[in-house]
């Protein structure tokens, strides 16, 4: 790839072609856990934070009527930093002359403002910060910073965004690179036998399994047994890979791994355009995974699990992140800093990586980030495995082309169509040779046909109303 391609593809920032194509979809920008003052006591006296997202610096907060406000973070005065403003309950106070703006960014008062003959000053309605619309979705808050004189765009009915509260959970975590490869790693077939290979498998202890992949048995038996998920990507390492577009932006991933003559391990995933992934965390869990820019050389992941079954234990599986990151910010407490906590001991008789068992999240955090804030893809040679990212490519470059010519890109949806792209289904299961399509998509139905929830449509209605 060109250097100036490479650039064109990975830079987010406004007035860029990739920022502006990404500036077109709702993104991820805050947990609601991050304003819980169990986990972070701060909010409980003043629920406003400081966020950047595609390469923009921004407020966040929460008024005393629970509406949300997003606003630009330099004050339209002289551009002092809101961050620090006083939170006065129905707004915003700027500390250096006392300008106060609400949550959807009008100016309330310029009390510094003299009378103007004997009447008081009228600056402030001729003032207002720039605020984004926001909306609370499946226990995220998610932005908008696109063009102010275009419709908003809906959010597809993926199953991640309108399972009810007792079937989901979502985290996230701050990788130190650029969005693009991170993403790219989320959807290569073929990196979990070798990045995420465990040299024994694990036991089958419910309580360590829960909510942590390739854990779990695959769907299916090979000659009687069911074989754990260690086992099929240890090995059978080099995936039949195949990829189709079964909607415009959504695209189905299949990774065959021919385990004899008569069974096949069939693994499918789908990605969303421009940053999504989905993904089997186990039989009955799934997880969406959103890859958003903070700005050229960070992102934050957003991970979504939906459970098909039961409830989920969203305690324990927040234990079991919150052991892995530092608040308030989500900062892996492992990295670059300290090698990614690498055991070379480990690495000769445990795991094929030698960085930890308990955390997967860690594995991929190295891939990502071990490219360096923004790989150089100039020096890249991809193989037959690549197709699925150099198809990616392929779609990134003729969307940022269609914006540019002042088209609409893939998966900016109007309410109709969004409603329309329901699921995607994945899987991991074994299946027969001969009949391997209908199979996994048989077991796919009577997942979801176990999940009571997804008959539900009041309450897939209800997650996407606005913040």
């Amino acid at each position: 790839m060109q250097a100036a391609l490479n650039e064109r593809l990975t830079r987010i920032g406004p007035g860029t072609p990739c920022g502006e194509l990404m500036r077109r979809y709702w993104q991820p920008v805050a947990l609601l856990d991050e304003f819980d003052p169990a986990l972070d006591p701060r909010m409980a006296v003043r629920p406003l934070k400081a966020v950047r997202l595609l390469g923009q610096d921004l407020v966040l907060f929460r008024d005393e009527a629970g509406r949300w406000g997003l606003l630009d973070r330099d004050c339209p005065h002289r551009g002092a930093d809101l961050a620090y403003a006083r939170h006065e309950g129905d707004g915003l106070r700027c500390p250096f002359h006392g300008w106060k703006f609400d949550a959807s960014g009008r100016c309330l008062e310029t009390p510094a403002e003299p009378p103007v003959n004997g009447q008081p000053s009228t600056l402030c309605q001729r003032v207002r910060q720039r605020s984004y619309p926001l909306r609370q979705v499946a226990g995220v808050l998610f932005a908008y910073l696109g063009p102010e004189d275009q419709p908003l765009p809906a959010l597809p009915a993926f199953d991640a965004f309108t399972a009810p509260a007792s079937h989901r959970f979502a985290f996230k975590g701050l990788w130190h690179a650029n969005w693009l490869q991170a993403f790219e790693v989320g959807i290569d077939p073929a990196h979990p036998s070798f990045l995420h290979r465990y040299l024994e498998d694990e036991d089958a202890d419910p309580a360590r399994a829960y909510g942590r992949q390739f854990r779990a048995a695959s769907a299916g038996e090979v000659a009687g047994e069911r074989w754990p998920m260690t086992r099929v990507m240890r090995e059978f390492c080099s995936p039949e890979i195949q990829h189709a577009e079964v909607a415009p932006g959504l695209t189905r991933l299949t990774a065959l791994r021919r385990l004899n003559d008569e069974l096949t391990h069939v693994r499918v995933t789908h990605a969303a355009f421009p940053h999504t992934f989905v993904i089997p965390l186990s039989e009955t869990l799934t997880i969406t995974q959103l890859h958003v820019p903070v700005d050229d050389t960070h992102t934050y992941w957003y991970s979504f699990f939906t459970s098909f079954a039961g409830p989920l234990d969203q305690a324990t599986m927040r234990a079991q992140r919150l052991a892995h990151i530092s608040l308030p910010d989500y900062v892996p407490k492992n990295g670059r800093h300290n090698q990614w906590n690498f055991n070379p001991e480990e690495q000769r008789s445990r795991t094929y990586l030698g960085m930890g068992e308990e955390d997967i999240n860690l594995h991929d955090q190295w891939a990502v980030e071990s490219m360096g804030p923004i790989q150089d893809r100039t020096r890249e040679h991809l193989g037959t495995s690549d197709k699925v990212i150099m198809a990616n490519r392929r779609t990134l470059m003729k969307a940022i082309d269609t914006v540019e010519a002042g088209g609409t890109p893939p998966m900016v949806l109007a309410a109709e169509q969004a409603a329309g792209l329901q699921g995607p289904d994945t899987i991991d299961c074994i299946a027969p040779t001969e009949g391997w399509a209908a199979h996994w998509q048989a077991a796919a139905a009577a997942k979801r046909a176990g999940a009571a929830w997804l008959a539900d449509a009041t309450a897939a209605a209800a997650e996407q109303q606005p913040a």
